[in-house]
């Protein structure tokens, strides 16, 4: 998939998203051009020297707990700080391995051990996160918490997606994370044209 990706020509670049030192570096050795670790880099110790060795971007990601279980009854005393604090740190670590700050960007984690509440919260205060001095990179698309909220199906959460997205970039984020990319696109031409539309 990488090598076809990789042939269809410029304009864009391929991530990956693994936790796994060994999959990241043959994913960049194909050209994938950034890696997504929802570890933070923290499940292999192997990860940061494949960021580093490569030149690829390295996308911190908050999640609390594991996978199988981070769903079971999250808990913070203040989640907005909590996932601020983790993530300036695993920023600092990574730059003391070696990395170049510049590589770096970090993803709150929106639906990774975390309530509907919590998500609401970070997603208010992203820009309480880019104070981690990194650009912030925020996936909200289909997520159940969007579920939670209208009563829509997976297959039915294109409108409460975009409005989140939205609202995302709105507060900070960067970088999104995306399934219905035209929709997207189309939503942020329009607001973006609407916002710089008494600047004439």
């Amino acid at each position: 998939a990488l090598r076809d990706g990789n042939d269809m020509g410029g304009g864009f670049l391929v991530s990956i998203d693994t936790m796994k030192a060994s999959v990241a570096e043959c994913a960049v050795a194909e050209g994938a051009h950034i890696i997504n670790d929802v570890s933070a880099a923290t499940h292999d110790d192997g990860m940061a020297g494949v960021a580093r060795q490569s030149g690829a971007g390295l996308v911190l990601m908050h999640m609390l707990g594991l996978p199988g279980t981070m769903q079971n009854d999250p808990r913070y005393e203040n989640v907005v700080e909590e996932v601020f604090e983790y993530l300036c740190s695993r920023i600092d670590a990574l730059i003391a391995d070696g990395l170049e700050q510049e590589s770096l960007a970090v993803d709150p984690g929106v639906g990774f051990g975390k309530s509907v509440e919590h998500n609401l919260l970070l997603l208010r205060q992203l820009r309480r996160l880019g104070q981690c001095g990194r650009p912030v990179v925020v996936g909200v698309s289909r997520k159940s918490f969007l579920g939670k909220l209208t009563g829509r199906g997976t297959g039915e959460r294109l409108v409460s997606s975009v409005a989140a997205m939205l609202f995302a970039v709105e507060m900070g984020a960067t970088i999104v994370r995306v399934h219905d990319v035209r929709e997207s696109v189309d939503a942020l031409r329009v607001v973006t044209a609407l916002a710089g539309a008494g600047e004439n």
